[in-house]
């Protein structure tokens, strides 16, 4: 018994004729009647009972249609579905954005590929700094990155999206919180909240700022997350500085402000420079053909979009 076989018969079992089923399969009715005579040799049972008028199913040959029909349709829904792992157009991936990211590319991320890629299933990790989102790709525990360059790793690759200034986060009760043109020297006799991994690209970019202020930063409290510098800082315990993006936290305590002589930082996707995936790579060549790079200026703000982009 073979899956011909099994196809042959479910064409006879829906259409209970055999010159009919022979024309769906494009065969000859003696090869097709030969063919189930052979099925049922093979199985030691007789599945139709046939008359010069008839073709109907025994007992066991219903039986036999209803499971024939239930293992054909599994393998066409597995062969499909290789084809489309294989082809790039399903599987799991998984997207890693940094805290700020989260709230101006999340959504236009995930949107365009759900609208794309409507069977790939997504799996989101949010507010990972970008040592972190390296550190996972590298170990095949992320697929793709929006993170802060510059990534200097050679098994990382990075895609330009768009620079953002960074503002200043203030206590609202703070004496320059209704202040405007701020300059980064105005910040020279606050304590600073910094993010604890040293590594990260906002804390470089926070001591290049104040350097090229003429000062070096009183840094008094470290936080591993921009949520939690935030929070600091919401109880009066410094000053912070962060991407522009943050605006769309919603803070009671906390006030934004925009400071003279701060440094712009990148923000890019990025991804295992080795890796092989189809999925990935189909994915990537989306977000090309899409328009996703193509953004400048500020970052709450993005060039007019495609219709299909506005679905993103």
């Amino acid at each position: 018994m073979d899956l011909r076989q099994l196809r042959y018969f479910e064409a006879v079992a829906d259409l209970r004729h055999f010159g009919r089923a022979a024309e769906r399969l494009h065969l000859a009715q003696p090869a097709l009647s030969q063919a189930i005579r052979r099925l049922e040799a093979d199985l030691g049972v007789q599945l139709f009972t046939r008359t010069t008028r008839s073709v109907e199913l025994t007992d066991a040959g219903a039986f036999f249609h209803r499971e024939v029909g239930r293992v054909l349709a599994d393998l066409d829904a597995s062969v499909a579905g290789a084809r489309n792992i294989a082809g790039g157009h399903s599987g799991l991936l998984r997207l890693g954005f940094t805290g700020t990211s989260a709230y101006t590319q999340m959504s236009r991320l995930t949107r365009l590929i759900r609208t794309v890629h409507p069977a790939v299933a997504l799996d989101v990790q949010t507010d990972l700094l970008t040592p972190q989102q390296v550190e996972l790709l590298l170990d095949g525990r992320l697929d793709l990155g929006v993170l802060r360059s510059p990534v200097l790793d050679d098994g990382i690759r990075t895609r330009h999206i768009l620079d953002e200034p960074l503002i200043v986060a203030l206590p609202s009760d703070h004496r320059l919180a209704r202040e405007s043109g701020l300059e980064m020297a105005d910040l020279a006799p606050e304590d600073f909240i910094t993010y604890s991994d040293t590594r990260s690209v906002v804390y470089d970019a926070t001591l290049a700022s104040c350097r090229r202020a003429g000062f070096a930063p009183s840094v008094t409290q470290r936080a591993a997350s921009t949520n939690a510098s935030l929070a600091l800082v919401g109880a009066g315990l410094g000053v912070t500085l962060v991407p522009a993006s943050v605006r769309g936290i919603q803070l009671h305590d906390v006030v934004f402000r925009d400071v003279q002589g701060a440094e712009t930082i990148d923000l890019s996707v990025a991804w295992r420079a080795d890796q092989t995936s189809p999925l990935v790579t189909s994915v990537l060549d989306t977000l090309e053909s899409h328009g996703f790079y193509d953004l400048s200026g500020d970052p709450t703000t993005p060039k007019t979009l495609s219709p299909l982009q506005e679905l993103a």
